[in-house]
């Protein structure tokens, strides 16, 4: 009886389960990109969770991707690949770059929609106008704003009071913040103190230090880089002229943009902050600090006031005579995105409209507050987008100290009257290149204007690629494939046919057949992952393509500009990595048969100096870089090598250490310098040369009487010639090849790639062209002429090889 009883439930079981399986498998996903779940992202948390709640058929999957901070590559190759995100958290500024090229889904019709009868829904008159504005392009409604940071002065009233007297002397009151330009200058000379042993010991003010860059300057004087109707770059006016002059004088009357910069590097941000530890008086910087000042300065005293203005501005004459708007500050921040082919857009939109309401930005904070309170530390809200959401945050959560309180009001104050930077198509290109100007300025390699013009010309070619590219016929990309098959199937039928045709015996064809059988994998991973891509890439070299919509044929076009409107960058590239094979190679090569001279004798614990010697060489390229960026920091109080440089070679002969990767004329040798470290990884093969080398040709030289000196260039070099050889032709293609360690230690995220582009290599080029800027067949043009260079070098190095390299079955 028991058994029907049974067999009864477990079948009720299975249909209980049969029911509620289908239910679970209903479940949506969500991808969002660019939010990260961590101590201090405890509030996205509670957004996410709660929009879970009310959403129990949506399976929200959070990724950090590193998607929005400026780095499209995995955003790119996503969208490409048909597996985008639904969401995406996007830098603003970047918004109008994507949505030209299609790769961003417009919000009007979603807006449209639910306007009237969503309160969720995001409306324009909510935001302020600039974020708003930020996130548009051509009128279509591409992200909606989350935060939006903008720009105040802070100062240390401390440092002001400890200088009262020098102020007061300067017809300057200690009492308040500089309000002009003119006074911003006065007050940072004053309350920099004369250096000591050629480095810094405070700083007053460094124009850039902070979050400013020459976009806030020029908007202060009301530059515009970009004309109305976006078809021509405007950076060189009088009027960003004067602000980049104004950052230069501010950068001279302290000694310099190369010292600031070395100063500046041996700081870190949250408690070790220049400002934080009293080693900088005054900086202009976003509402982002507010917390790190609670947190780690809770007893400096602070004071805050709108960042200064040209003194025409602020005594309004002149040009500003009937200007409205008195003090101007620059807006950023980030926006909720839908791209293209994202697979969930209705619950896409849901999610957007949930987390950037005035409900969804409260319950992030509480629970960010809860959290932080949790800590022990002190919770101060970030700016937002949206003006309501601003006012309700800053009424629930007004820091109780008055001074952060102020703080915060000051940022909301001037939230109205922040400028953004041009929303336009080429807004990657303009940032890198505005940089490159306030950077060129600033080390004095050109003149503000000559610098502007310069990064001019560059944004203009691109404006001028973009607008003519009509011009150029669309390129069906299935032809170039049909043809690349055919190709290889006749290929592959002739070689076939050939080899039928060819007499064999049965053993011999038998074998035949099973030596291309085990080298097929090979044969064809190289057909497929290497000459393919190969010709893909030549291919690709004659066009114009972003990936993200149809190639165009331009024919010589791209290699035209290697050496036309390109060339100052291509011939950068190329010198530098000519000194980097000058000077890195021989001495890489001396330095590791040194040690490799000293390694080969027989005395007693050689396994461990073996073993100590090349440990850098199992230690990962980006790991040996930010190992060295700490070893090379220019501050002789932060930097191990310049400690000693300053205890030793400054005393010595007077030479103060150098900036290493912050200077123009020191960068390349951090490389150098760095990569001798390494020298140890050819260790091995040098020993095993030394090694085969026979010891009775040693005895001979002894008993002819032959010197240490005169046995080495006569019988070690001679015999290790084959791997000198070796170790020099790849140390060249080495040399023109290298990208990880410069794109670790490279100094500024955007503009130029080192001082003065002294850090600036073929491969970088080739990267940033490829990935930062989308030019994927001026990209491909580069790899070719990188090939073609290797190519030649090797050549030419074979030539010359027979006169002095000697092998042992040479006659």
């Amino acid at each position: 009886m028991k058994s029907p009883r049974i067999v009864f439930a477990l079948a009720c079981a299975l249909s209980v389960l049969a029911t509620v399986a289908p239910a679970q498998q209903k479940k949506r996903d969500l991808v969002v990109w660019g939010i990260s779940f961590g101590p201090d992202t405890k509030g996205s948390e509670a957004v996410v969770r709660e929009f879970s709640r009310r959403h129990p058929d949506v399976n929200v999957r959070v990724l950090s991707m590193g998607a929005g901070n400026m780095n499209p590559q995995k955003l790119m190759t996503s969208i490409v690949g048909n597996v985008a995100p639904d969401v995406i958290n996007q830098d603003r500024f970047s918004i109008s770059d994507w949505a030209s090229r299609g790769a961003f889904r417009s919000l009007n019709d979603l807006i449209d929609r639910d306007k009237d009868k969503d309160p969720l829904c995001p409306k324009k008159e909510q935001y302020y106008a600039a974020p708003w504005a930020e996130a548009t392009w051509k009128k279509e409604v591409y992200g909606i704003p989350t935060g939006a940071d903008n720009r105040i002065l802070y100062y240390n009233k401390t440092i002001f009071r400890e200088n009262a007297d020098a102020l007061r002397a300067a017809g300057l009151d200690p009492d308040r913040a500089p309000r002009t330009w003119s006074e911003l200058l006065k007050y940072g000379k004053i309350l920099t103190p004369p250096l000591k042993n050629g480095q810094f010991t405070r700083a007053g003010f460094m124009p850039n230090f902070g979050n400013v860059w020459l976009y806030m300057y020029a908007f202060q004087n009301n530059a515009n880089f970009m004309s109305e109707d976006g078809r021509t770059c405007t950076m060189d006016t009088p009027a960003a002229e004067e602000a980049l002059k104004f950052i230069v004088d501010g950068y001279d009357q302290i000694g310099g943009y190369e010292k600031a910069k070395g100063f500046e590097s041996g700081f870190l941000s949250g408690e070790n902050d220049a400002f934080v530890l009293g080693k900088v008086a005054m900086k202009i910087d976003g509402d982002w600090i507010l917390n790190d000042l609670s947190r780690y300065g809770p007893s400096l005293d602070i004071g805050v006031a709108p960042p200064p203005i040209p003194d025409d501005r602020y005594n309004q004459r002149g040009r500003f005579a009937n200007e409205k708007e008195k003090y101007i500050t620059w807006v950023g921040g980030y926006c909720y995105s839908i791209p293209k082919g994202a697979r969930n857009v209705q619950d896409a939109w849901e999610y957007i409209k949930f987390a950037t309401s005035t409900e969804g930005r409260m319950i992030e904070n509480t629970a960010q507050k809860e959290w932080e309170q949790l800590r022990g530390r002190a919770f101060i809200p970030r700016q937002q987008g949206s003006r309501e959401a601003n006012e309700a945050l800053f009424k629930a959560f007004k820091p109780a100290d008055p001074k952060f309180a102020a703080a915060l009001r000051q940022h909301m104050d001037l939230m109205p009257y922040g400028r953004i930077r041009p929303v336009t198509f080429v807004g990657q290109t303009l940032w890198s290149n505005h940089v490159k100007a306030m950077e060129t300025a600033c080390y004095h390699k050109a003149s503000p204007k000559e610098a502007l013009i310069s990064a001019q010309q560059v944004v203009q070619r691109d404006l001028d690629a973009f607008f003519e590219k009509e011009q150029h016929p669309i390129i069906n990309l299935a032809i170039p494939l049909w043809i690349a098959i055919f190709a290889a199937a006749a290929t592959l039928l002739t070689f076939t046919w050939l080899f039928l045709r060819k007499q064999m015996g049965k053993l011999e064809r038998s074998e035949a057949w099973w030596a291309y059988l085990f080298i097929s994998p090979w044969t064809l991973g190289f057909l497929l992952l290497t000459l393919g891509p190969m010709l893909a890439s030549l291919f690709f070299s004659f066009t114009q393509y972003d990936v993200l919509n149809e190639a165009r044929w331009v024919g010589f076009k791209n290699y035209q500009d290697l050496g036309g409107a390109d060339q100052a960058n291509v011939l950068k590239g190329l010198a530098n990595a000519v000194y980097l094979a000058a000077l890195s190679v021989p001495l890489t090569l001396a330095v590791g048969l040194a040690i490799a001279l000293l390694l080969n004798q027989a005395t007693r614990g050689m396994r461990f100096y073996r073993t100590f010697f090349y440990m850098p060489a199992i230690v990962p390229g980006v790991a040996s870089a930010v190992l060295w960026l700490w070893v090379l920091t220019p501050d002789p109080n932060k930097g191990l090598l310049n400690a000693g440089w300053q205890q030793t070679i400054t005393p010595w002969l007077g030479l103060s250490p150098p900036g290493w990767v912050n200077s123009a004329d020191w960068s390349k040798n951090a490389l150098v310098v760095m990569g001798m470290w390494g020298a140890g990884s050819g260790m091995i093969l040098w020993l095993a040369g030394l090694k085969g080398i026979s010891s009775t040709l040693y005895e001979a030289a002894s008993i002819d009487g032959a010197n240490p000196r005169q046995t080495f260039w006569s019988i070690t070099f001679p015999q290790l010639s084959p791997i000198i050889f070796f170790n020099a032709v790849m140390g060249f293609i080495g040399a023109m090849q290298v990208f990880d360690q410069v794109y670790i230690m490279k100094p500024s995220g955007d503009g130029p790639v080192g001082p003065d582009d002294s850090m600036l290599t073929p491969v970088y080029l080739l990267f940033n062209n490829g990935f930062a800027f989308f030019k994927m067949g001026y990209a491909s043009a580069i790899a070719w002429l990188i090939f073609a260079i290797i190519l030649v070098l090797t050549f030419l190095q074979f030539k010359i090889a027979p006169r002095w390299v000697h092998y042992e079955t040479d006659k």
